[in-house]
């Protein structure tokens, strides 16, 4: 995502210099490719080629060139960086949303039929797999499991994950793994929202229609200035990323029209807890 802000700001600065890819690409003495895949923040970039298009796209400031070479550096380390999830059995296509969640600095999530995944418990994550089946040997599951777990540990700590997570009631009445799975998982629900970094709200059947009504999805922000909200939306099968400014501001309001539509943090505990007793 650095790498796409890094790129975005170079493919501006060519564009008010007047200036083509092929021009820019011989001023490196690189091909036209290779400055398609620098403005797309396809691949990292050297401060030598940043510095020598800034001149020839007519950027003077020093600090505004100092800018873009620090967000440079710090792609290239996130690029480099080795994350816990890339060699855990079992993560599979949370690969990705994992390496993004684990250097993110708060996410909105909007689930309309699950628990979200930071919240829920080992016994509620077995079911689920158990129900979804889309493992050829039982002994996978386990894993995935863990991995959940391991993702949980973003929500404690000296810099914990903010999380702002809006529920669809559907998805408290919902019995995963029957009665005493999922009293177990509101159980757990209450808990974490009690930590000062979570702030959990559902929305009520009585609220009828809404705008988040299409599916779920998540916000990722990042704490770096530079670095744009991205948005994972999930799908029956895989998930699908959102990574363009204008996108990523429509989801955020969607997101807060559907949150002022929910339930206050404390009604919702309530109604969490109602629901616990019911089972």
């Amino acid at each position: 995502m650095l790498g796409r802000k890094l790129g975005g700001e170079l493919l501006r600065l060519r564009d008010a210099a007047g200036k083509t890819q092929q021009q820019a690409a011989q001023t490196i003495s690189a091909t036209n490719s290779k400055i398609v895949k620098m403005e797309q923040g396809w691949v990292p970039m050297r401060d030598p080629d940043i510095r020598v298009l800034c001149e020839f796209y007519g950027l003077e400031d020093p600090k505004s060139v100092t800018r873009l070479l620090e967000l440079a550096k710090l792609d290239r380390e996130r690029r480099k960086a080795k994350g816990w999830w890339q060699n855990t059995p079992g993560s599979g296509s949370l690969a990705e949303y994992i390496a993004m969640e684990d250097v993110a600095s708060r996410i909105r999530n909007w689930q309309s039929s699950l628990v979200p995944g930071l919240f829920q418990t080992p016994a509620y994550t077995r079911a689920l797999s158990v129900t979804e089946g889309s493992w050829t040997d039982p002994e996978e599951i386990e894993p995935l499991v863990q991995v959940k777990q391991k993702r949980q540990r973003r929500l404690l700590g000296e810099h914990p994950l903010q999380v702002y997570a809006v529920v669809w009631e559907a998805a408290l009445r919902q019995q995963v793994g029957g009665p005493g799975v999922m009293r177990a998982q509101l159980e757990r629900m209450l808990e974490v929202s009690e930590l000062p970094n979570v702030r959990l709200q559902i929305l009520p059947f009585a609220a009828g229609g809404h705008p988040c009504i299409a599916g779920p999805f998540s916000i990722i922000s990042f704490a770096e200035a530079d670095a744009l909200d991205v948005v994972q939306t999930d799908r029956v099968l895989g998930s699908a990323w959102v990574e363009n400014e204008a996108e990523s501001a429509k989801y955020s309001t969607l997101f807060d029209r559907t949150a002022r539509l929910s339930l206050a943090p404390r009604a919702s505990v309530e109604l969490i807890d109602s629901l616990r007793k019911e089972l």
